[in-house]
């Protein structure tokens, strides 16, 4: 089953996010080869795509898990939590219609 793992950012996160962002990406590329990654990315904190120092609020990421217990595993080892870069993680089944 699908799952949407929403996660939001503590204030200032950027350098935080500089520092862990290579190991959260060989994460996700690892979902992304074992085709179980539907999408994944940043909120920035501005209406750009790039925002430069504005920095992030958070992020989202939709993929499959045989279990919600799973998903919930695989975000709680998330390096960016180690890291201190997420305030919040929520993790809830997610049903994808279009396209």
């Amino acid at each position: 089953m699908l799952y949407a793992i929403m996660s939001e950012d503590v204030v200032d996160s950027l350098e935080k996010r500089k520092l862990a962002r290579p190991n959260h990406l060989a994460r996700l590329e690892i979902l992304k080869n074992e085709g179980r990654l539907i999408l994944a990315g940043p909120h920035p904190k501005i209406d750009n795509e790039n925002p430069g120092d504005a920095g992030f609020t958070g992020s989202l990421v939709v993929a499959e898990f045989n279990a919600l217990a799973d998903a919930e595993a695989w975000a709680a080892a998330d390096p960016y939590i180690a890291a201190g870069v997420y305030a919040n993680v929520t993790v809830k089944p997610f049903k994808k219609v279009l396209p």
